[in-house]
């Protein structure tokens, strides 16, 4: 068997955990950089102060309440997507949330990193608003877990066996 063959029939068989993986790479970032939002609360309004945006970010808020409130979001919404848990909306809160800090703190000069970094992340989250959590996922085990009927109610498997 071909190195490619070989490949392909293991990507196959272990297509499963991709998502799963993919997943909690990605939520690192939230479950982290959102705990940063508290733990690291005075650098970050420094760098806040510092941005080209600044006045554009103090009409919206204070700062400081800004960081407190994408803190609440990216730590809760980052383990739900880590684990799986409501994929969907939990991807759809941190695109939300990441688009204005990307736009407030990234699109300026000498922040092309950050900025393309914030890019991709965010075409990640779109990959699971639309596609869901994946196989491996307490969405996945609770979606097995109802049953649809034909008039389009749904029966708990559970309370049916």
């Amino acid at each position: 068997m071909t190195f490619i063959a070989q490949l392909q029939r293991f990507s196959k068989t272990n297509s499963s955990f991709s998502d799963l993986i993919f997943r909690g790479c990605l939520s690192l970032i939230f479950i982290v950089g959102g705990l940063g939002h508290f733990v690291e609360h005075r650098q970050m309004l420094e760098r806040i102060a510092e941005s080209p945006w600044a006045n554009t970010i103090n009409t919206i808020g204070n700062p400081s309440v800004l960081l407190w409130v994408s803190g609440a979001i990216f730590v809760p919404a980052g383990v739900a997507l880590a684990i799986g848990f409501m994929t969907r909306l939990s991807s759809v809160a941190l695109f939300m949330t990441l688009v204005p800090i990307t736009i407030t703190l990234h699109v300026a000069p000498g922040h092309a990193g950050p900025l393309f970094k914030n890019i991709a992340i965010l075409g990640a989250l779109i990959h699971f608003a639309f596609n869901g959590s994946g196989a491996i996922a307490i969405d996945r085990a609770l979606a097995l877990a109802v049953e649809p009927t034909v008039d389009g109610s749904a029966t708990n498997r559970a309370k049916a066996s």
